[in-house]
């Protein structure tokens, strides 16, 4: 053996495979690396931002809906105010009013009356048809029932006035008894009237009022209505001296009790400006115009003073009669008394007619032959 082959140490030709060390990781920097998780926490801030972005969308609306809702509320409320401030203010100018002007017009035959009354019905009517019409407000269902209720009171009530007139201003002592329950009738729809004027000022303007008040609307003016002018129209008696009509105590006017002794008027003199009307069968031949009067001269023959007096002049025989009237307010016992009577309207010219010229009795009077008397007379111009 040599000195080289001692020290030399056999080759490893061994065939088992050496074991793989595992290579170190290499620590993360801050260059381009996402800590773990990143993405999901940026989607979520996402999400959360535009959930919040329609939360607020949702409460515009949510208000901005509510806001609108409250408007229309408002403007349906301030509305139907100004409808029924309407019809009621045409009930009380266009009804009530012409309607009372008629029945203290003194001018008019018991046919014309009413047919005047009927038209004042038709506006009453009509006035409540309206009404049904209204956009009513879900809270106000009250008021509309009061205020239907109220108008069709009034509509109702002239057309039953309208058919009382005639029997209330029928002439005659046969008539006496019916024109004074005709006059009683009519008497009593004028309560109809103040029945009306309660409801709309104790219901329908109240409800009205309230309902503006819980939507806190203010500024909003509720009309007021009188139909009724007066009260005094809920007697017999105010009616029968409006309407000049035929009392069963005897005249026209108040029902009183006649003082004790003679009562009644004479007719002395009839005349149209300087003529005085000679009774037929003389021809009066009279001016016509416009506004024809008659000056209608008369006495006090009774032993007592006379209260509401009513002088009647009627021309007929050529067309429509026209009818004139006056109330004298009081005569004298044993005095004179004198009015005028304006006719309303203009007498056919060139034709024949008939004046009928009466002092209508008063409670009392037995004897009605001399306050009255007929004239025949031609018109020109």
């Amino acid at each position: 053996m040599s000195f080289f082959d001692e020290g030399d140490e056999p080759t490893r030709t061994s065939t088992t495979p050496r074991t793989a060390r595992p290579r170190p990781r290499r620590p993360a920097t801050g260059g381009g690396g996402r800590p773990p998780g990143g993405a999901d926490a940026t989607l979520r801030n996402r999400r959360l931002v535009a959930l919040g972005v329609l939360v607020v969308i949702f409460i515009v609306l949510v208000f901005g809906i509510q806001s609108c809702r409250h408007s229309a509320r408002d403007t349906k409320l301030k509305n139907y105010n100004r409808d029924v401030s309407a019809v009621i203010q045409d009930s009380d100018q266009q009804v009530s009013k012409p309607f009372f002007q008629l029945l203290n017009s003194g001018n008019t035959q018991a046919s014309d009356l009413q047919g005047q009354t009927n038209q004042v019905r038709l506006v009453a009517e009509e006035d409540a048809r309206r009404a049904r019409g209204f956009d009513v407000p879900g809270n106000l269902g009250a008021a509309q029932q009061t205020l239907l209720l109220a108008l069709d009171l009034r509509a109702e009530a002239l057309a039953k006035i309208a058919d009382e007139l005639p029997s209330a201003l029928a002439d005659g002592a046969d008539n006496r008894q019916t024109a004074e329950r005709a006059v009683n009738r009519i008497a009593g729809q004028m309560r109809a009237f103040d029945a009306s004027d309660v409801i709309y000022s104790q219901r329908t303007a109240p409800y009205i009022q309230e309902a503006l008040n819980d939507a806190g609307i203010s500024g909003q003016q509720i009309a007021q209505s009188s139909f009724l002018p007066d009260p005094r129209w809920l007697t017999a008696d105010a009616v029968a001296q409006a309407l000049g009509a035929q009392r069963a105590g005897g005249g026209r006017g108040a029902n009183e009790n006649p003082a004790p002794g003679l009562h009644g008027h004479g007719l002395t003199s009839v005349s149209v400006g300087s003529t005085t009307l000679q009774p037929s069968p003389a021809v009066n031949h009279l001016t016509a115009g416009s506004n024809v009067a008659f000056t209608v001269a008369f006495q006090n023959q009774g032993d007592s003073d006379e209260t509401d007096v009513v002088v009647r002049v009627t021309v007929r025989g050529a067309g429509k009669p026209i009818t004139g009237k006056k109330t004298v307010n009081q005569t004298k016992s044993k005095q004179p008394a004198t009015v005028v009577v304006p006719l309303g309207s203009a007498p056919p010219i060139g034709q024949p007619v008939t004046i009928d010229v009466v002092v209508e009795a008063v409670p009392g009077e037995k004897n009605t032959t001399n306050n009255k008397n007929s004239y025949t007379a031609i018109f020109s111009r």
